[in-house]
């Protein structure tokens, strides 16, 4: 079994570019030590001030231990303070993961 994650966040625009290394670096983080499978963050062409995330990680485990990894905190902290307004994620089990 894996879980997929789907989520977003939305910034004003206007803080996108102070955003992006904080959002860089915790991209990189998660993908050098949670245990994940993906782990990927994009804005949104058409929206801006829209993150999408997508996430697929092995086990519940492996995802309830990196929402409690050190660089998490940090990055929570640097949302609220560039003023995140929305945050949305959902986790789906996925039985027989497949590329369609």
């Amino acid at each position: 079994m894996a879980v997929v994650v789907i989520g977003s966040m939305r910034f004003p625009a206007g803080v996108m570019g102070d955003v992006r290394p904080h959002l860089a670096r915790l991209v990189s983080e998660t993908r050098k030590h949670d245990g994940c499978v993906e782990y990927n963050a994009a804005e949104d062409v058409n929206d801006p001030g829209l993150v999408r995330f997508s996430e697929i990680w092995p086990s519940d485990d492996l995802l309830t231990a990196h929402l409690q990894a050190p660089h998490i905190a940090p990055w929570r902290a640097v949302a609220a303070d560039f003023g995140v307004s929305e945050r949305t994620f959902t986790a789906f089990n996925a039985t027989d993961p497949r590329q369609v």
